[in-house]
């Protein structure tokens, strides 16, 4: 597996998220009391964006991110998102969480199978970034955040040879191999069979450094082509695109990993039958372990802290339905199998904090044998997901 495959993932998932919830707070019904104040949804859903992006660029945090390292675990970077999404005034319960964790992982397993070569996932990701760009093009603080992340792709990715690619591909589709949820748009466009899995095209431009496929040329010993046979390919393949931009500005030329949410199309999630099935025959002990609860107390504390931000007061606040109706988010939190929710332990991030005395005791021992004492940027939202990604 790939040890440079984490910053791709992440980031690729962070922009299909921030796409579903741009789309989500413009089409949010707002309380009529509410819907009076002038700009509030807009400027609500500006400071979501840049709340969540600013987290997301920290730049210690992508400093961290970007060592190379194996990807952590579905319900470890699962959690990471969690925390993410909840960077700011939004709300969202678990369920419409986990539709939204869902329709991240399916657009990008999506976005990958489709990549005509390997060296494209970077394009992909290079259309995430030019997106969450555009999000906060009027924040300059903010913009700078993404345009240090930008040169950092450029330097790690743009040497790779085809074949360390090609190991990239690989390690995100071992990834995404056990993820079969059926998505509307998917099923709709017919890019999706009902079993979850995704139909892969037969026709269209072939990849860039590559022929129409349908022409055998054979060699003599010394070099010379001596015949030809041509064979048909079962498909309706076209001429290769030109080559899309790999630097920070240009044309990315294939549209994997744009906003397919830009057109507003009701989007629904379902388990396919084979996961459901799965999930029903697994036995799965769903009972916490204490010492990992206590590790994960313990974690909180190392974190500052961290807490999500809390509002003021009952109105400053808004909660996010990522389904039509409340009814339909209940149903959907009741009927979905326990394998597939995700449950987050909750820590205790500021109270009881004279319990498990030992812990804290061990805490200490690292802080004097690291001889650097806490910063007081411990507490911002980009250092406590720092922290919270190297404890996972």
């Amino acid at each position: 597996m790939s040890s440079r495959t984490l910053p791709l993932l992440f980031i690729n998932l962070g922009g299909e998220m921030l796409y579903i919830l741009d789309q989500r707070l413009r089409a949010q019904n707002i309380p009529a009391d509410k819907a009076k104040k002038a700009d509030w949804i807009e400027d609500d859903r500006r400071r979501v964006m840049n709340d969540i992006i600013t987290t997301m660029f920290n730049k210690k945090f992508l400093e961290e991110l970007f060592k190379p390292q194996e990807l952590y675990s579905k319900k470890a970077l699962r959690t990471v998102f969690d925390r993410l999404a909840h960077a700011s005034i939004m709300r969202l319960n678990q369920a419409s969480m986990d539709k939204l964790y869902d329709l991240m992982t399916m657009a990008f397993k999506y976005q990958v199978l489709l990549c005509p070569r390997a060296k494209d996932i970077l394009l992909v990701s290079f259309n995430h970034m030019d997106a969450i760009k555009d999000f906060v093009k009027d924040t300059p603080s903010v913009l700078s955040q993404v345009d240090e992340t930008y040169r950092q792709l450029i330097e790690m990715y743009t040497p790779l040879s085809s074949g360390e690619f090609q190991l990239i591909r690989q390690t995100l589709l071992i990834f995404f191999q056990d993820m079969h949820i059926r998505v509307s748009i998917f099923l709709k466009d017919k890019v999706q069979n009902s079993n979850g899995r995704f139909v892969l095209p037969i026709s269209g431009p072939v990849p860039h450094g590559t022929h129409i496929p349908g022409l055998i040329r054979m060699f003599s010993c010394n070099g010379e082509e001596v015949k030809r046979l041509q064979f048909r390919n079962g498909g309706n393949y076209t001429g290769v695109l030109r080559e899309g931009s790999f630097e920070m500005f240009g044309e990315r030329v294939i549209k994997l990993g744009t906003n397919m949410y830009s057109v507003s199309r009701p989007v629904e999630t379902h388990m396919s039958g084979t996961s459901k099935n799965s999930a029903q025959k697994k036995s799965v002990n769903t009972a916490p372990n204490p010492l990992a609860k206590e590790e994960l107390n313990m974690l909180a504390r190392l974190m500052g802290g961290m807490e999500v931000q809390k509002p003021g007061n009952a109105d400053s606040g808004f909660r996010v339905n990522l389904f039509a109706t409340d009814e339909e988010e209940e149903e959907a939190l009741i009927s979905r199998p326990d394998e597939f929710s995700y449950d987050v332990i909750k820590i205790q991030a500021t109270k009881n904090q004279q319990a498990n005395a030992e812990l804290v005791k061990i805490m200490g021992d690292f802080t004097e044998e690291a001889g650097e004492p806490c910063s007081s940027s411990a507490n911002s939202k980009g250092d406590d997901l720092l922290a919270m990604m190297d404890g996972l």
